[in-house]
């Protein structure tokens, strides 16, 4: 996944960190992502959902907030308002590069944020939340003891993720007299908010009353058993999937041309685990599922394995080949099912067929169903169209494979 960072000007005229995670096919559209109170665009929820979400096509620009991060400026001096400038600095940011942003995803106070920015930025079509709180003030409780310090000084230092952090009068109050409701009434925009009903850091309670107050479209996907910062991977990879998968209902996701000689495009397949084996496999925009090995072959087992991909395409092809000629020829076929078995476990072939000089042919067992009123002359012609099937064909001859360097 190509990355590019650059600085951008915010609010207060202090450079900006920024990450842009690039896809590594087609870009189909651009989102801005909005961290959680305090923390960066580096924590692993930004990254794992920014990844996911570029794997899919959608470049995503990540953040740190004035005086975040790597970001320059004074945090004790800003306030949730101008967070929302520095969202609004953002996009106009990836306006200049030609990638204006279709879509905000705001997590924690930062689904706040994008709540309250959406209706300023046309460009905007979709936002999704990810633990975000409907009431901003929600976040002092954090401050504990030292909100009447702040009031007093005018600041004070409070401990936040282990991290001591100075805020400011100012913040306090801002965020105190914040209202989102008109703003997620008005928002005229689809919106998602994801939540996990165990959040102990936002209660479930702020996502009801968001989705309460938003007008349709509006969906609401749980998080089940999550934590506040996503921490798990596969709840931030989970939430990127969910957020991919319904942003293209309202996004324009329509890919290029596909290049000569590929009339059905390419497929793209991509790590998602360096650590693992887990790939992300791409056809097209709205075409995504997930390779992986069995976890006692050192995968994760979240999703089939190469040879399994393999036999699935005999099993569609088999299954698609036997219809298409039931349809021709009129036959009561009700229906076909394929059960598809393979001799091999991928992760030992790596290692092993080298060494044992194994030069045996792979064996593909198929176990057709044939359902309907059928003669017995019609079952057996059926059966004989299921070795027709191209993918059959590819399997049976000897295919080339040419490789490049990209």
């Amino acid at each position: 996944m190509p990355t590019e960072r650059f600085t951008f000007t915010g609010h207060s005229g202090a450079p900006l960190a920024a990450r842009l995670d690039l896809p590594d096919g087609p870009h189909l559209a651009t989102a801005l992502f909005a961290h959680c109170f305090t923390c960066s665009k580096d924590i692993p929820a930004a990254r794992r959902i920014a990844g996911r979400l570029a794997a899919m096509g959608i470049a995503v620009l990540r953040f740190d907030f004035t005086g975040l991060g790597q970001s320059e400026g004074a945090f004790a001096e800003t306030t949730f308002s101008s967070n929302v400038e520095d969202l609004e600095a953002a996009c106009s940011a990836l306006t200049a590069k030609g990638m204006t942003p279709a879509l905000l995803i705001g997590h924690s106070l930062g689904g706040a944020a994008v709540l309250r920015a959406a209706g300023r930025l046309p460009s905007v079509k979709a936002v999704a939340t990810l633990g975000a709180p409907f009431d901003p003030g929600h976040v002092t409780h954090n401050f504990g003891g030292s909100l009447d310090e702040i009031a007093e000084t005018g600041a004070a230092e409070v401990t936040l993720g282990g991290h001591r952090i100075e805020i400011g009068r100012g913040f306090v109050e801002d965020v105190s007299a914040q209202n989102l409701a008109p703003a997620i009434a008005d928002l005229h925009r689809a919106l998602l908010v994801l939540h996990a009903p165990l959040d102990a850091v936002v209660g479930i309670e702020n996502a009801a009353n968001i989705f309460l107050a938003a007008k349709h479209p509006k969906s609401f996907v749980t998080l089940d058993d999550a934590d506040h910062l996503l921490s798990r991977a596969r709840d931030a990879e989970y939430a990127a999937e969910v957020i991919a998968a319904w942003a293209g209902r309202y996004l324009d996701l329509k890919p290029p041309a596909p290049p000569p000689g590929a009339p059905e495009g390419i497929v793209r397949v991509a790590e998602a685990d360096p650590e693992g084996f887990l790939q992300d496999v791409n056809a097209g925009p709205r075409h995504h599922v997930l390779a992986d090995e069995p976890e006692a072959y050192g995968g994760s087992n979240r999703g089939m394995s190469p040879y399994g991909f393999l036999a699935a395409g005999l099993g569609a092809c088999t299954s698609m080949t036997i219809r298409m000629y039931a349809r021709r020829k009129g036959w009561p076929l009700a229906h076909v099912s394929v059960d598809v078995s393979h001799d091999k476990v991928h992760a030992q072939d790596a290692k092993d067929a080298q060494a044992r000089g194994d030069s045996k042919a792979d064996h593909f067992t198929r176990v057709i169903r044939l359902e309907g009123d059928l003669s017995e002359e019609q079952r057996a012609r059926l059966m004989e169209i299921a070795d027709k099937c191209p993918v059959h064909r590819t399997l049976e001859r000897t295919s080339v494979v040419i490789t490049k360097a990209a």
